[in-house]
C-alpha cells in the first residue's frame, strides 16, 4: 500500500478541519483541553493514531478547577500517514480520530466508542 504524507502544515490544517466540523454544542462544552500534533507516537506504541491525557469532564469535581494544566489530546501524524494510501482517506481517519480523542475528554471509553462505530 502506498501511504499518502501531508506536510506539516497541511497535517495541522486536516486536524483543525476536523476540529472545526464538531458540533457547536460540544466544541463550547470543551473545558481546558488543547490539541497538539505530534510526528510519532512514543517508540513503545509505535502504531498509536491519537491519546487523550486528561482528567476527563465526567470525573471533575470540585478539586479540579482553576490552575489545573490544561488535558491533552495529540495526534500522531506519522502512523495516520502509514494507515492511509490517498488524502481523502488520511484526511477521513484525522477526523476519525480527534473525535474520538474528544470524546475520551467526554469520558466515553473505548469500548462504547468501538459500539458506536467510533474505535
Amino acid at each position: 500500500m502506498t501511504m499518502h504524507h501531508l506536510s506539516e502544515a497541511e497535517f495541522e490544517e486536516a486536524v483543525g478541519d476536523a476540529l472545526d466540523s464538531i458540533p457547536p454544542e460540544l466544541a463550547q462544552a470543551m473545558d481546558n483541553v488543547v490539541v497538539l500534533v505530534e510526528t510519532e507516537p512514543p517508540a513503545d506504541d509505535p502504531d498509536l493514531l491519537g491519546v487523550y491525557d486528561g482528567t476527563p469532564l465526567t470525573e471533575r469535581d470540585g478539586w479540579w478547577g482553576a490552575g489545573a494544566l490544561p488535558d491533552r489530546i495529540t495526534i500522531f501524524q506519522g502512523p495516520l500517514e502509514r494507515l492511509c494510501a490517498t488524502a481523502e482517506e488520511l484526511r477521513e481517519e484525522i477526523a476519525i480520530t480527534v473525535v474520538h480523542e474528544i470524546a475520551h475528554h467526554f469520558g466515553i471509553d473505548d469500548a462504547h466508542l468501538h459500539e458506536l462505530g467510533w474505535g
